[in-house]
Formats: structure tokens, C-alpha cells, sequence
């Protein structure tokens, strides 16, 4: 495998192109906003160049990662002569469909499409395309570049080739790969968002302030991130779709999104991508003060 698509150039698409470019694979990346490809270069080199000052890379491999990165606006240009294509858009159901439509139709018949999805079923995005057997899930985390772990997700369809070969291929990237089956949240965010909704329930309930609550799950349970702080990093709108995944497919009233997050997403508080969630984001994120509706 040498030749892969990434689609979407946002955090994860960014993160995802930069680490295969870095390890030797030709890149195409792929958003149909050219601002968005453009600042995702951006984004990219100023990565590599923070590798560079911590001499963890050479200016050589700023400049060769740099090179196996080809941008497209078309997914129907971009996939043409690819052997894996990594999908990292927005975390909506319809729209991931829709793109696996059309990397059905338009890549190499022997190429496997795998999603970056967070919680959204492999099963149900491998149903649209006529290669089931090649659709699997590639579930990075953030920052990519840096976290060591890859979720492959297992479809029920997903055939035992193509999850060899993704397993492989996390490893030729330095990742740890973990295979896991298809059901919601898959294990990183069935755990995780549960734990994350009951730290703003027990925010909302006024039972501790942020700081309190971070500070608690830091310090009492090793955690290098409190559970709030974490969740404006993943972004309170991506934490909100995938509890509603959870509650959806399994049906139980404990996955239900605590009311304080729906009116934090509805009120634009996003968390880090808009500068302000639980913590406020304007003077930067080094040491982020608590936002002034909790403070």
C-alpha cells in the first residue's frame, strides 16, 4: 500500500494525512473548501515544525512529509488510483453516507474505504456501497499525530484480509492498533462519553465548580486531563452526537446527553474550536481559566 485518500482536511483529516505523509505514503487529501485544504497545510507545517524544534524530525522530513501531500477539491479525482481511503468528516450519519456512495463508485474496485468515525456504525456505512467485505473503521485520536492508539473497527461484514492488512498498516505507522466489533460508541467512547456526561451532570447539579471537577478526576484517578477540559478539546457538539448514537442504539435512558451540554452546543460554546466551552479559550489553551458562566 502506498497511495492513500484522506477526506476531510479538518483536525482529524489534517492529523491523519500528516502521519501516512510522514511515514513514507503518498497522500491525497481531499475537501471540497479550498480555504479548508489551504489551512490545513497550514496547519501541518506548523505541526512538523514544532516536531522539528523538539528534534524528533529532521528539516528533510518536514520537507518530504510536506511532498507526498497532493490536495484535491473532487473526491471523484482524488480516489482514482488509491488503495485505502481514510473518510474523517464531520461526524453526521447522512453525510458519511453520501461520501461512501460516491468512493463506491468513483475508487479502484480492490481499494478499502474506512472511516474515522468516532461512534457511527461500520455495518450501516459498509450497507451503501457493493464492497462490504472492504469497509472498516480507523478510529484515530486526537492529536494524531502524537496519540498512539487506532480503533479498527470491525463491520459485520468486514471480511478477515482487510482487517489484517489495516492492522498492519496502523503498525508500519507506529500506532497500536486494537481491533474491536461494530456496536455504538465501539469501546473508547462507550466508556468515555458516559463519563464525560456524568462530570456535567455533576457540574449542572452544582455538586463542584470546573476546576473542582477536573481537578478531582486528575489528581484521584490519574487522569493527565479532567473530564470537562477533555471534552472541549473533542469539541461539545461531537460529544453531544455521540451520546445521542449511544442513546439511539441502545436504547437506555443513561446515555441520554445531560441538558446543560444541548444548551452549550445550541449556544455555540463548543469548547476549544469556538474559544469557549467549560473553559474559556481567547488567551490561548496552555492554561485555559474557567469560562465566566462557571466562574
Amino acid at each position: 500500500m502506498k497511495t492513500i485518500a484522506v477526506i476531510g482536511s479538518g483536525t482529524m483529516g489534517n492529523g491523519i494525512a500528516h502521519t501516512f505523509a510522514q511515514y513514507g505514503f503518498k497522500v491525497n487529501l481531499i475537501d471540497v473548501n479550498e480555504e479548508a485544504l489551504s489551512l490545513a497545510i497550514d496547519k501541518i507545517g506548523k505541526n512538523l515544525e514544532r516536531q522539528l524544534n523538539k528534534g524528533t524530525i529532521t528539516s528533510i522530513d518536514v520537507s518530504n512529509t510536506l511532498s507526498n501531500i497532493t490536495l484535491f477539491t473532487s473526491i471523484k479525482q482524488g480516489v482514482q488510483a488509491v488503495e485505502l481511503v481514510v473518510e474523517a468528516a464531520t461526524e453526521n450519519l447522512s453525510l458519511k453516507l453520501e461520501i461512501f456512495k460516491e468512493l463506491d463508485k468513483y475508487a479502484p474496485k480492490d481499494a478499502i474505504l474506512a472511516s474515522n468515525t468516532s461512534s457511527i456504525s461500520i455495518t450501516q456505512i459498509a450497507a451503501v456501497t457493493n464492497r462490504v467485505a472492504k469497509v472498516i473503521g480507523m478510529h484515530f485520536m486526537n492529536p494524531v499525530p502524537v496519540m498512539k492508539l487506532v480503533e479498527i473497527i470491525r463491520g459485520y461484514g468486514t471480511d478477515d484480509q482487510t482487517t489484517r492488512t489495516i492492522m498492519e498498516l496502523a503498525i508500519k505507522i507506529e500506532k497500536v492498533p486494537v481491533e474491536v466489533n461494530d456496536y455504538p460508541g465501539f469501546v473508547a467512547n462507550r466508556i468515555l462519553m458516559p463519563m464525560i456526561n456524568e462530570a456535567i451532570y455533576t457540574l449542572q447539579e452544582g455538586v463542584a465548580g470546573v476546576k473542582e471537577i477536573d481537578t478531582v478526576m486528575k489528581l484521584g484517578m490519574s487522569h493527565p486531563m479532567g473530564p470537562l477540559q477533555l471534552a472541549d478539546f473533542i469539541g461539545l457538539d461531537v460529544c453531544l452526537a455521540i451520546l445521542k448514537v449511544l442513546q439511539d442504539g441502545f436504547g437506555q435512558p443513561k446515555y441520554a446527553p445531560c441538558p446543560l451540554l444541548v444548551n452549550m452546543v445550541l449556544a455555540n460554546k463548543k469548547g476549544v474550536k469556538s474559544g469557549e466551552g467549560f473553559y474559556n479559550y481567547a488567551q490561548g489553551t496552555k492554561d485555559p481559566v474557567v469560562a465566566n458562566k462557571f466562574s
